[in-house]
């Protein structure tokens, strides 16, 4: 791994929060390491060199998305069942109805009964840390532990991959410890262990034969010093610095060991796989573990970590992983908490370990050109930021200091694209421009002939949109689509992490009308969020956008429910022809109904035509049909398109009707909700 001046300014500026517990490990000197600590000398006088390791999807059980009528028929309902029972039919067969009125109290989504399945799946099947242990990631154990292997894992491994959760405390260490110093007292005590690993296991932390002993920690106060034996011929199979450190040509035959920059509780967790072939990983040591696999060149456990730290990311911790992943080395990592800080920029700047980062990322940050984040608030942050290391540096937080310790960083930032009230209530009142910026700046908002600036005047380009539209046509009835209150909901899972900005819905099909909506998101019966607003519908047959206040980040094969509740005119358009399953760009969306959906709302038709997120735009869009009357680009698109598409609706409409809504509106009101 190379050691850069980067990684030492990165190790230089970055204090942490000792309360994090994705911060434990201090890296105050971890560009020392990176220099001494993570090379290694071969016998041949050549360097070991720390490979830079891709991390693997963790094992994830995808959701049952084959069981949709059966579970439409155990509800009692039969909203989107073809007519006459029959198992199957074409699309012009199929009824989209409503109840006549809504259930006292709806039932709870079924996504809540696949909770225990979903979070015992794996890293990755955990859905981003919301369910499981906060203390312990654990991996799937016995006959499970094959897949969860060769998901995490490029290469087979031996043994018999047994993966146990388990609180991994230094006390449990000692414990460990305790134990097999007890157990291997008896002479015959290998008579008692079946399997080599269970013999090996019996070694771990255990003076019994241990030819070479480990002074570990000392260079920070995290944990103190601690002697931990061990076994050379264990380690050399399982790390080639080990090996070279052991058998190698240049091997020295120390009997003790020093390794100061290793973490005792990481130092033990390494030991732990390399005798145990287990995998125990906490929060508040998962980044020292992550730097001890990296030293002595583990890479599976290296590979557990990065996806442990992946399952955690969120937009509270992205910075600070991505100041951790860009010194490890990480360049998937790297990629994923981008995606988070891209999309949740506001939420990212505004946590609490911001102003932990080093230079060089407060700087890739501030550069990026697809953050969605209002200027005024990366200023405040840049504060904080400045605030922050004016105190490490014991310093008085004056404008002067923030100023010099910003640098150029601050010039990064785009104050000519602020409101011209942001800046003179804001950016102006703070002293950190000097007089002629500040009087500079005021020009450029007001004067028609505008000075030169130092800071970049056009705006951030941010992430594009993009828009899943589940539905294959549109149409309205004399006597639907109608709420009064009542809820449309529908479930969906991704194949991937995406981020939803807000949905698309129907409006009115008997003229201009306004309409209120609360707008909700939930996963597993937990509010993920709400959003009470308005929004104005032409009266035509497109789709009218209704956004959340921040956008939400969605965990990929884990069940979602969007819900809308409306009020407003109680004829709208409603959808037809659903799929279950569509393709938007790379990104896979699944559906199923929801038991939430006290309105008709289901798979096959309905409300919530569209799903708003940000998400990969390396592919192009091919989720809506080429024909699709509905389909409305979120940035507009083509107004002659959508009008087109519109006018098309309005005048088919009894052809649709005819077509795909068989009976009369009594007829489908009776049918009752999917």
């Amino acid at each position: 791994m190379a050691s850069s001046s980067s990684n030492n300014s990165s190790a230089n500026n970055h204090g942490g929060n000792s309360n994090n517990p994705l911060n434990r490990l201090s890296l105050k000197s971890a560009g020392k390491r990176n220099q001494e600590s993570m090379s290694h000398s071969q016998p041949n006088g050549g360097w070991i060199n720390v490979e830079t390791l891709n991390n693997g999807n963790g094992l994830l059980h995808s959701p049952p998305h084959n069981h949709q009528q059966q579970q439409q028929q155990q509800r009692g309902g039969g909203g989107v069942s073809p007519p006459g029972g029959a198992s199957s039919g074409a699309d012009h067969n199929i009824q989209i109805t409503q109840p006549i009125s809504a259930p006292s109290s709806p039932l709870a989504s079924p996504g809540a009964l696949n909770s225990s399945s979903s979070s015992s799946g794996g890293g990755g099947g955990s859905g981003g840390g919301i369910s499981g242990s906060p203390t312990a990631f654990c991996l799937p154990s016995s006959s499970a532990a094959a897949a969860a292997v060769a998901a995490l894992s490029a290469t087979p491994t031996s043994g018999s991959g047994s993966y146990v959760c388990s609180a991994g405390t230094n006390w449990h260490f000692a414990a460990v410890a305790a134990s097999n110093a007890i157990d291997t007292a008896d002479p015959n005590w290998q008579a008692s262990k079946a399997t080599v690993l269970e013999r090996n296991a019996a070694m771990f932390n255990n003076e019994l034969m241990s030819d070479v002993k480990f002074v570990v920690g000392g260079e920070f106060d995290i944990d103190p010093i601690q002697t931990i034996p061990a076994h050379k011929y264990i380690l050399a199979t399982g790390s080639s610095v080990f090996y070279a450190m052991f058998y190698g040509g240049l091997a020295e035959n120390k009997q003790e060991i020093k390794v100061p920059d290793v973490e005792p509780t990481a130092f033990l967790t390494l030991l732990r796989y390399l005798y145990c072939d287990e995998i125990k990983l906490e929060p508040e040591h998962i980044l020292a573990t992550l730097y001890a696999a990296k030293k002595y060149i583990v890479p599976h456990l290296a590979r557990a970590c990065v996806n442990y730290l992946e399952v955690k990311l969120t937009a509270k911790n992205a910075c600070l992983l991505l100041s951790q992943s860009r010194l490890f080395e990480e360049p998937e990592l790297m990629q994923r908490c981008w995606e988070v800080i891209d999309a949740q920029a506001e939420m990212a700047v505004k946590s609490e370990d911001f102003v932990d980062i080093d230079l060089k990322t407060f700087e890739s940050i501030l550069s990026r050109e697809t953050l969605n984040c209002k200027e005024i608030h990366l200023f405040e942050a840049a504060l904080n930021w400045a605030m922050n290391a004016c105190e490490k540096m014991t310093i008085d937080d004056t404008p002067q200091n923030k100023r010099r310790l910003l640098g150029q960083a601050l010039h990064l930032i785009r104050i000519p694209t602020m409101s011209l009230e942001e800046f003179a209530n804001g950016v102006a009142q703070t002293g950190i421009l000097s007089s002629q910026e500040t009087i500079d700046m005021f020009l450029h908002f007001t004067a028609k002939v505008k000075p030169s600036l130092g800071f970049p005047t056009r705006s951030r380009a941010g992430l594009k949109t993009q828009v899943c539209h589940r539905f294959q046509s549109c149409a309205y009835r004399s006597n639907q689509w109608r709420y009064r209150g009542r809820c449309d909901s529908i479930q969906f899972s991704v194949d991937r992490r995406i981020f939803i900005v807000g949905f698309g819905l129907y409006g009115s099909s008997t003229g201009a009308a306004n309409y209120n909506v609360k707008i909700e998101l939930k996963r597993l019966g937990r509010t993920l969020a709400e959003n009470d607003t308005k929004f104005f519908s032409d009266g035509s047959s497109n789709t009218f956008h209704v956004f959340f206040e921040n956008p939400i980040q969605i965990e990929p094969e884990c069940y979602y429910t969007a819900s809308v509740i409306l009020d407003g005119n109680e004829l709208s358009f409603f959808g037809q022809e659903g799929m279950s399953e569509v393709l938007m760009g790379n990104v896979t969306f699944q559906f199923q109904c929801s038991s939430e959906s006290t309105n008709g709302t289901g798979v096959q038709g309905g409300q919530i035509p569209e799903l708003i997120f940000y998400g990969p735009t390396t592919m192009t869009a091919m989720s809506s049909p080429s024909n699709s009357l509905c389909a409305t680009p979120i940035g507009g698109g083509s107004a002659a398109a959508a009008t087109a598409a519109a006018g098309t609706a309005a005048s088919n409409g009894s052809n649709l009707t005819s077509n795909n809504v068989n009976g009369s509106g009594e007829d489908l009101a009776a049918e009752g909700s999917t």
